[in-house]
């Protein structure tokens, strides 16, 4: 006998049938269970429209509750510092509460979305106001080098300074704690399950800046200049492990912007502004015109320096968390023996 003979054996066959524990799913129950929950739980795309099904379920409560207060009335919607605080923390609030329900219904945690509170206010957050304040600044030292941008006199006086410095610096950290968390915070740590994460990233920053185009005044430019930098605000996340820095540039660029140097924001000059300052409206391109800082090419310019200082200095990824991105309702396997039973 050869070595690749072998002796005949008789033929057995395994019983395909299933046992009565496991019952046997039909073909369709089976691809209706694939389509909604993959090896990692409920696939990415169900628990992103959870997501936003909780956030305008919310939604409508809110403004019911305000319908009622207001006694039917329309709330107010001009762009001052008490609307501001009071619009964007109630949104803020909302974004919060429907990711803390999805971090239950995943038994995850809501700093796993990218905001712990343990990081609340602390060190990354006022290096991310610094850079903020520091890169506006930038940009309009740039437009006055160019001719295009004055920052005139001082418009406010004794204690309003201090009042609307305040009362500014409180809007806008509302406006940036909620559209970071909205935009950068459950929805991209969702697609990045689904995903990876610049794929999600890149998603999450068109759809930032296709909402800035609809605001009153703003450009195509202005909105792709605010999808970009919402694009260098997830470099910001992916390499500090979390959102703070992120909230504390964009609040002080948000607060430089518009309260201390006092120019357009999206075509708005609010009110209470430190600076009585000037854009020239031509040529648009460069001075952004109407639109404001955000409208010009020199701040596009700027989010590309930005980026390549961020990816040349902060090089390690630290978000997402490996840990956080495994299911954890999934029940760990059983480890196999490595030692075989005594004789």
């Amino acid at each position: 006998m050869t070595d690749d003979q072998t002796p005949s054996q008789p033929a057995t066959t395994e019983s395909t049938a299933p046992s009565p524990s496991q019952p046997a799913q039909a073909p369709l129950e089976t691809a209706v269970s694939k389509a909604f929950v993959g090896p990692d739980g409920i696939r990415a795309l169900w628990r992103l429209l959870i997501f936003i099904a909780i956030v305008a379920g919310l939604g409508v409560v809110v403004v019911g509750i305000v319908a009622l207060v207001n006694h039917g009335k329309p709330p107010q919607s001009a762009f001052t510092p008490s609307v501001t605080i009071l619009s964007e923390g109630i949104t803020f609030l909302v974004a919060l509460l429907a990711s803390w329900i999805m971090s239950k219904i995943e038994r995850r945690k809501v700093a796993d979305y990218g905001l712990p509170a343990r990081d609340a206010f602390r060190g990354k957050f006022w290096a991310g106001a610094v850079i903020g304040f520091g890169s506006i600044t930038l940009l309009l030292v740039a437009l006055r080098l160019a001719h295009v941008f004055y920052f005139g006199t001082i418009g406010l006086h004794g204690a309003a300074i201090a009042k609307y410095a305040v009362l500014w610096g409180a809007a806008f950290l509302f406006v940036s704690l909620f559209e970071e968390f909205f935009f950068r915070g459950y929805a991209l740590f969702t697609i990045t399950t689904g995903t990876t994460f610049w794929p999600a990233a890149i998603l999450c920053s068109a759809v930032f800046g296709f909402v800035h185009h609809s605001n009153a005044g703003e450009s195509w430019l202005g909105a792709c200049n605010a999808g970009a930098v919402g694009l260098l605000f997830c470099l910001i996340l992916r390499r500090t492990g979390n959102l703070w820095m992120a909230i504390g540039f964009h609040a002080a660029w948000d607060w430089g912007e518009t309260y201390f140097y006092g120019v357009a924001d999206s075509g708005i000059v609010a009110p209470g502004h430190l600076f009585d300052s000037k854009l020239a409206p031509q040529p648009a391109w460069l001075s952004g015109g109407t639109v404001g800082p955000e409208g010009s090419w020199l701040c596009l310019a700027l989010i590309v320096i930005l980026w390549i200082a961020f990816a040349s200095l902060l090089r390690e990824a630290k978000y997402p968390d490996p840990g956080a991105l495994a299911n954890p309702r999934r029940k760990p396997e059983a480890p196999l023996s490595i030692l075989a039973p005594e004789p």
